[in-house]
């Protein structure tokens, strides 16, 4: 048994050195195979080297700089020595003040709110000032450009626009956010920002009113003796965008100033304003308001030609003209701030207010007037005696005139064959009549009052003043 067991390991031994043995073999023609091809390819690539760097020098378009990115020695932060400085500091702390330079490129005037009292615009705004502590060495003069990345790491200036409402930096696809460093530390700080702000509005002319508006750009933290603000190249600094337009507001001029601003807590703070003037388009509120207001006076005025016994006529057409002036004015007001003082067009539209309800008391007048002069003409003929027994349907107008509607009205007083003489007759009786009785019952008689005669005179005056209120209105506020 002991026998068996030698036998079996001794063959073990023997497979397990073939095997190693084999392996050794192997490995060793392998290493011999792969000198032999590096021996033989060689001088092919040292032949493809040699033609492509031949041909690397003959091709200019191939030739690039090497890019200083991919070394760590060259990082941003390393390159301006970022982390040798405290840039918490503005650059010469202890010193003069820094001149910062600004100008301004306004890409869009969004809107205008009258009601609100505000506006709203996108610019590009651009400061430009020297910070030795970023200067770098460099071979060509050329300059570096970041992201708002490297921002948050250096000393900016701090300004933020005095009286805004809402403001925010565009972040579309990214940071609208751009930082320009030259070799000997200038800066260039760029950046696309759309502000709301307060502008302060007078309507006492509106809708002929000129706005003046303001952008005000100031530094929050450095006083006048840290920091000097001031317009890079003077007027020439802003730069506007000629396809800016608004639907309300001609754009007439955009300028700059400067100015010193006091606060009794903190000092003086050179402050920067961006003006521009708008002039408002009046052609939208003749349509919609003037033109209305001044059709509806016209249309009170048709009730002058109107029969005063037309109650039914005349009473409605006034009460409508009222309740759309009234529509119009509060129509107007409902688009404007509630301020304390008249307004232009409110001017306009009240004196148009005016003369309709005026229209509506002339009618108002006229009968009340009728009413009383029938009312005393019945009780004068209550006292004459009865003339050809005629009956008396309605009051007539005993004035010794008639017309040809009172002739007419006559007509069925007479006998049935309608004889003109016979009316004539009638006519004369009761004039004759009326004549006696004015002299027996002084009483009785009266000043008669032609009421049509209101309605005539209304007729002249009421456009005649209308139009000379045009006059007068139009030539002080256009």
């Amino acid at each position: 048994m002991l026998t068996v067991h030698k036998m079996h390991f001794s063959i073990f031994l023997l497979l397990w050195g073939w095997v190693l043995c084999t392996e050794c073999r192997v490995h060793r023609q392998g290493k011999e195979i792969h000198e032999v091809y590096k021996k033989g390819s060689r001088p092919q690539r040292q032949r493809r080297e040699t033609h492509g760097e031949s041909h690397k020098q003959g091709s200019p378009i191939l030739k690039r700089s090497p890019d200083i990115t991919k070394s760590p020695v060259t990082k941003s932060e390393q390159l301006l020595r970022i982390d040798d400085h405290d840039f918490s500091m503005r650059p010469g702390f202890g010193g003069p003040a820094i001149p910062v330079g600004v100008d301004v490129q306004v890409e869009s005037l969004d809107s205008i709110s009258e009601v609100d009292m505000d506006f709203t615009m996108t610019l590009y705004l651009r400061h430009y000032w020297k910070d030795e502590r970023l200067s770098f060495p460099s071979t060509n003069n050329q300059s570096m450009t970041f992201d708002g990345r490297l921002v948050k790491k250096i000393w900016v200036p701090d300004m933020f626009f005095v009286h805004s409402k809402r403001s925010f930096i565009h972040d579309t696809t990214t940071d609208n956010v751009m930082l320009r460093v030259q070799p000997d530390g200038k800066v260039l700080y760029s950046l696309r920002v759309t502000v709301t702000a307060m502008c302060n509005m007078d309507f006492s002319r509106f809708p002929l009113d000129t706005q003046t508006c303001s952008l005000e750009i100031e530094s929050y933290a450095y006083t006048e003796d840290d920091l000097m603000l001031y317009w890079k190249n003077g007027n020439d600094s802003l730069k506007t965008d000629e396809r800016i337009s608004l639907s309300q507001f001609l754009i007439q001029e955009f300028h700059t100033t400067t100015k010193l601003a006091f606060y009794s807590s903190t000092g003086w703070y050179n402050r920067l304003y961006i003006n521009f003037t708008l002039r408002r388009h009046i052609f939208f509120f003749l349509l919609q308001t003037y033109f209305p207001a001044t059709l509806m006076v016209m249309l009170s005025w048709v009730s002058f030609w109107i029969d005063r016994r037309a109650v039914p006529a005349r009473v409605p057409l006034g009460i409508t003209t009222v309740l759309t002036m009234s529509t119009i004015i509060t129509g107007v007001n409902a688009s404007m701030p509630r301020v304390s003082y008249i307004k232009a067009v409110d001017i306009y539209l009240w004196v148009s207010f005016v003369f309709v309800f005026l229209s509506v008391l002339e009618y108002a007048a006229v009968n009340y007037l009728t009413t009383v002069q029938e009312r005393k003409e019945r009780k004068l003929r209550d006292k004459l005696p009865c003339a050809c027994s005629l009956p008396q349907p309605r009051p007539m107008m005993m004035d010794g005139s008639y017309n040809d509607g009172d002739v007419g009205e006559l007509g069925h007083y007479v006998s049935e064959n309608g004889d003109k003489q016979d009316r004539m007759m009638v006519q004369l009786a009761l004039g004759s009549e009326r004549g006696s009785s004015r002299r027996k019952n002084q009483r009785y008689v009266s000043m008669r009052i032609d009421t049509h005669a209101i309605d005539k005179y209304s007729r002249i005056i009421f456009p005649g003043a209308y139009i000379l209120f045009n006059l007068i209105y139009w030539s002080i506020f256009s």
